[in-house]
């Protein structure tokens, strides 16, 4: 049996892919990753710009619900409990590595919600699909954008693409071709209903993309703002946004809460997650010359958005993978870095990674490594091998002390319980 590598060294594409024929009455869109935010998201998005939209997945029961199917609800959740129709969506097995490089030979988008973590896992397949497109020679230009909760994603899923693509193809590639990085945001809790493709999503949403790494020609999509310089609007949302999510589980969990919602109705818990945000906000501020006045409206948005009613999100799910969020270049140390050398305030921030470091939910597999970690060894190593903060570092000893005192509190609630 002849390999994939084999097909497109020795195959022709079926004239209908050719980027010389006539153009498909409607702009199509591959979509890596079905899961809540493909769906309830960019897939939403996507189809209400008149996008015909292909899933990729390797979930053989959602392949199946939305190649028979071709739509799926997504829940508004707002007082209206408003309620859409995807239309216009089916689905390809990641596995069918065929099926997914020849569809990538004929859309104009290419798009992902898997993780940060895992675009070097998708990358041979978009490769593959690349290798054909040009060798059909199609001229149509074509956008690829990551959109994780990181910073340059689609620059690093560039990356792991072109390790995978023959050098000689390189430069064809980067003339048609073009990988503008994006931000993202909108809340999608964890569905629970009894379809599998139903969602469940608040009602904000932002989507920015970096138009001066675009090219000409792709079909707009509705609600997208593009902006010059992306770098502001990245950090706004990942250390305001992200931050504060975080920090809500953190302490949330702390106080033996089980949902956001439920730990918003704490006072002292909300001013905890109040004073995180404006300590990274002054930095912010500082950094990017944000309007003062706007960007407090805009933490108070954010605090506004955690408290929504109409949906229950879980803590557990909220604070899980907390060795990545914990990361040097994640949403907890490297904002705290970047504020304590400005030479501001960074006692509130110490005090949600010490909360971080305590999340010890036996279910989730980065926490439990994280516990395990400290208690084989010592809170000062986990914080220098794990945090990347050296112990001659000032922030790392105030970590540590933030860290003794939860501790302390957490043991003194166990007794008296």
């Amino acid at each position: 049996m002849k390999t994939l590598n084999e097909y497109v060294l020795n195959n022709k594409i079926n004239d209908t892919n050719n980027g010389n024929n006539q153009r498909a009455t409607k702009p199509q869109a591959i979509h890596f990753g079905a899961g809540n935010i493909g769906r309830g998201f960019i897939g939403l998005m996507l189809t209400k710009s008149d996008y015909d939209v292909t899933f990729v997945t390797r979930n053989q029961k959602k392949i199946s619900h939305l190649q028979q199917r071709n739509e799926y609800p997504v829940n508004i959740a707002n007082q209206q409990k408003d309620r859409i129709i995807v239309r216009n969506v089916t689905a390809i097995s990641s596995k069918n590595q065929l099926a997914v490089a020849q569809k990538i030979t004929q859309v104009d988008l290419i798009t992902t919600a898997v993780g940060v973590s895992n675009l070097s896992d998708i990358a041979a397949k978009i490769a593959l699909g690349i290798r054909l497109r040009l060798q059909a020679n199609n001229r149509k230009p074509l956008h690829i954008i990551a959109c994780e909760n990181a910073t340059n994603s689609s620059v690093k899923l560039k990356k792991h693409i072109f390790e995978h693509l023959p050098p000689i193809l390189h430069d064809k590639a980067l003339t048609l071709i073009a990988f503008p990085n994006t931000v993202v945001d909108r809340i999608v809790p964890v569905p629970d209903h009894d379809d599998p493709l139903e969602v469940t999503v608040e009602p904000y949403y932002e989507w920015i993309i970096d138009r001066s790494a675009m090219l000409e020609g792709l079909p707009p999509i509705k609600g997208v703002q593009l902006v010059d310089s992306l770098e502001a609007f990245i950090e706004r949302k990942l250390f305001t946004v992200n931050t504060g999510h975080c920090c809500i589980a953190y302490f949330g969990y702390l106080n033996g809460y089980s949902t956001i919602q439920e730990s918003m109705t704490d006072p002292q818990l909300i001013s905890k997650v109040h004073r995180v945000m404006l300590e990274i906000g002054k930095m912010l501020i500082q950094k990017h010359d944000f309007d003062e006045q706007e960007h407090r409206h805009y933490i108070h948005k954010t605090i506004k958005r955690f408290t929504n009613p109409y949906f229950s999100d879980e803590i557990v799910r909220v604070g899980r993978s907390p060795i990545r969020k914990l990361a040097k270049n994640d949403r907890l140390v490297q904002p705290t870095l970047q504020t304590f050398n400005l030479g501001l305030d960074v006692s509130n921030l110490t005090n949600v990674i010490a909360a971080a470091l305590l999340f010890d939910h036996d279910e989730d597999p980065e926490a439990a490594e994280l516990t395990n970690a400290i208690r084989k060894s010592t809170i000062h190593q986990v914080i220098t091998n794990y945090l990347g903060i050296p112990r001659s570092h000032p922030i790392h000893q105030k970590v540590v002390t933030k860290y003794l005192e939860l501790k302390r509190k957490k043991m003194q609630q166990l007794i008296s319980t």
